[in-house]
């Protein structure tokens, strides 16, 4: 098995998995929109993604986000999706793919890794803790929902213009 880091030229092959990941949470299916967000986070050099190869086909994929402590002032890596094919798991691809986000952290001197899973994905938690993450006991997490318009992510020039405001 082999782990290779995700460039532009890897979109078309992450794009079925990442449509794939997002249809187990119950998204709908939309492989367009899947490449496009893929292609732009990429680019943008706003993810890292890692594919899994197993025997010369992509088995799975990782996605982290950066970001950052303000309390011990390093970067900090989210592992916002992990995914693996159905016919490759128990393989030890998911096993894989997380040594290789370990690694990315260590190479970027980062404080550590987080992640979530659904209290449901006993499988997954089990995964993560043979592999020595702790789940949090100290903190609770919180999010904030905002309505969103039903419209597919289709990038535009205007993504990240900030609001206009007259002076």
């Amino acid at each position: 098995m082999q782990t290779v880091q995700a460039g532009v030229q890897h979109v078309p092959q992450v794009a079925l998995l990442f449509d794939a990941y997002r249809q187990f949470y119950q998204q709908p299916s939309d492989p367009l929109g899947a490449a496009a967000f893929l292609r732009e986070r990429i680019e943008r050099n706003e993810s890292v993604v890692f594919l899994a190869l197993l025997d010369g086909a992509v088995a799975g994929f990782t996605q982290l986000y950066p970001c950052f402590s303000s309390t011990s002032m390093k970067r900090l890596w989210i592992l916002n999706d992990l995914f693996v094919v159905p016919e490759a798991r128990r393989r030890g691809v998911a096993q894989a793919l997380m040594e290789r986000a370990r690694q990315l952290a260590l190479q970027t001197s980062a404080e550590g890794l987080a992640l979530e899973t659904a209290v449901t994905n006993q499988s997954a938690q089990r995964l993560y803790e043979q592999l020595g993450w702790v789940r949090d006991k100290e903190f609770f997490r919180y999010s904030l929902r905002l309505p969103q318009p039903a419209l597919t992510f289709h990038p535009s020039p205007a993504y990240d213009a900030p609001p206009k405001t007259s002076e």
